[in-house]
């Protein structure tokens, strides 16, 4: 059986947090260093990393009891479960063959502006070409699928660490 350190709550909260900093410091090193640009699937995971770090983050300077630990504990789970089903899509999307690729869209910034929610979301998630395009790899994995591992790890960590007692 795997044996976490059996750190504080709020330290391990906070480890969460930082691991998500980490995460989105690199994401913006690749796109200002090495001139990746986010396709819109890639900029809705940093929103999801955001919110799973902004949970932790509050949950370790919070430092609640058993029942508040707990309620972190099952929002860090939604928040990494929701961004593991995004990153889950786009890597589904980045295996497809080419002739099923979607066509490329418009980006984020104009389907924001010019579309109404439900149809700009409909947009995202249907994908398009650019989001098909594996244009990093470290281990023969793209970066969504790196991503979704984050989040179902953090997830499960984060759940399990905050809903056991001390």
């Amino acid at each position: 059986m795997l044996a976490l350190p059996n750190l504080p709550r709020r330290w391990f909260n906070l480890g969460g947090f930082a691991v998500c900093a980490a995460l989105l410091s690199y994401a913006y090193y690749s796109q200002f260093h090495d001139g990746l640009d986010p396709c819109p699937l890639c900029v809705f995971q940093r929103v999801g990393v955001i919110a799973v770090g902004l949970i932790f983050l509050i949950a370790g300077l919070h430092n609640p009891g058993r029942i508040g630990s707990r309620v972190y504990g099952a929002l860090v789970a939604i928040a990494a479960l929701a961004g593991a089903a995004v990153a889950g899509r786009h890597v589904w999307i980045q295996s497809l063959p080419a002739d099923q690729i979607p066509e490329c869209g418009p980006g984020l910034d104009y389907m924001l502006r010019v579309f109404p929610l439900s149809n700009m979301l409909k947009m995202v998630f249907t994908g398009s070409g650019e989001c098909a395009e594996v244009t990093w790899a470290l281990f023969g994995l793209s970066m969504p699928a790196w991503v979704l591992f984050c989040f179902i790890g953090l997830g499960v960590l984060g759940l399990y660490r905050n809903w056991r007692g001390d």
